[in-house]
């Protein structure tokens, strides 16, 4: 028997006009998915970004007999249609606002891997940049790291290859339905990714690969990646604008600087000068920033004990988390101790002037003591 509450959340999806963010207020005002398409009208316009038209077509529930049929065939196609309030929904995404309701997931993925590097770049890659991505990649074995990309021509696919050639995990996030691989070409790629990585995308069975709909899986690459890297990109593109939402959710953006002149460098150049990312030429720039090597040297030591005798609520939780497991990057404290990151920033500064915890590369916090 199918979860009606699960139904529900699948045809809020299909009612045209709702984004992901008027999902959450409508679940969060109503208790639930199925409560929504229970709630009278007049109470429904109520609710924040809900106007007539979309009120109308929730009291309806014409959407329920499409969303029925989605969740069926996912369940044929062994498509796993994970929610944001599933335990399996990725933990990376929870603190961001514009992060998506609803993803489909086919393959083996583990979105909860310690160490994730996205790796984007130019449809046209070069010689050159294809070079810097094996080496990169090639560089992030011994970290364990999974590597995440949008299965596009250039960049990414090498990025895909080169981690399945390395025995690294790959996710490749889609700008289609998860049942259209784009470009086909790359159908050979996709399938093995399936082994040792996965697909994602947001969007539902049969969408085509519009032009409007990268920008959107820009935002879910940017967001599942703790580090992202730029390799070759033209002075507009995809691959910048992906940079521009890691630089807006907080995350390390790297590019590989290229020649003067040379088209497919100038982007990665302009964000290096405008201090949009850091300059990388090997895997040990990104390490150093990153603090993954201290981060092991940290983890090895053993917290004896610690008093949290004096601090305030919201600085208990923080250091309980640290005591737990240390050094932790901000974000996911964020989502952990269910702070905003400008509210939990200044609590840490806070523990910072105390000499409790103690900030580290890669926008990582550790207890000092």
């Amino acid at each position: 028997m199918i979860d009606q509450n699960r139904v529900a959340l699948v045809a809020l999806h299909f009612i045209t006009g709702i984004g992901d963010y008027t999902i959450r207020q409508l679940v969060s005002y109503c208790g639930s998915a199925e409560k929504v398409f229970k709630t009278p009208k007049g109470k429904l316009l109520k609710i924040p970004g809900v106007g007539p038209v979309i009120a109308e077509t929730i009291t309806k529930g014409s959407s329920f007999e499409k969303a029925e049929k989605e969740i069926k065939r996912a369940e044929k196609e062994s498509v796993e249609i994970i929610f944001y309030l599933d335990k399996k929904y990725p933990s990376r995404l929870k603190h961001i606002p514009d992060a998506p309701a609803m993803l489909y997931v086919k393959g083996n993925v583990d979105f909860e891997n310690p160490k994730t590097v996205g790796i984007v770049g130019t449809r046209q890659a070069t010689a050159y940049g294809k070079e810097q991505v094996e080496k990169l990649v090639e560089g992030l074995v011994p970290h364990g790291v999974l590597i995440v990309s949008g299965l596009a021509y250039g960049i990414d696919i090498q990025a895909h290859k080169q981690a399945l050639k390395n025995n690294l995990p790959t996710i490749g996030v889609m700008g289609s339905g998860i049942d259209v691989i784009y470009p086909a070409t790359h159908k050979e790629t996709a399938h093995k990714m399936l082994e040792h990585g996965g697909l994602v995308t947001e969007n539902p069975f049969g969408t085509k690969p519009d032009a409007h709909n990268f920008p959107e899986r820009n935002r879910i690459i940017a967001g599942l990646s703790d580090a992202l890297v730029v390799v070759e990109a033209a002075e507009k593109g995809g691959a910048l604008i992906t940079a521009e939402i890691a630089n807006g959710y907080n995350k390390d953006v790297f590019a590989f600087p290229g020649s003067i002149g040379v088209t497919y460098s100038a982007g990665c150049n302009n964000l290096i000068k405008t201090n949009k990312a850091h300059l990388i030429s090997s895997v040990k720039d990104l390490e150093y920033i990153m603090n993954w090597e201290a981060a092991k040297t940290t983890r090895q030591k053993k917290v004896t004990s610690f008093s949290l005798d004096g601090y305030t609520e919201e600085e208990k939780i923080i250091l309980t988390l640290l005591l737990k497991k240390s050094p932790v990057m901000i974000d996911e404290l964020s989502w952990k101790s269910n702070l905003p990151v400008s509210q939990l920033a200044s609590v840490l500064l806070g523990l910072e002037f105390n000499g409790a915890v103690k900030s580290l590369p890669g926008k990582m916090y550790a207890l000092s003591r």
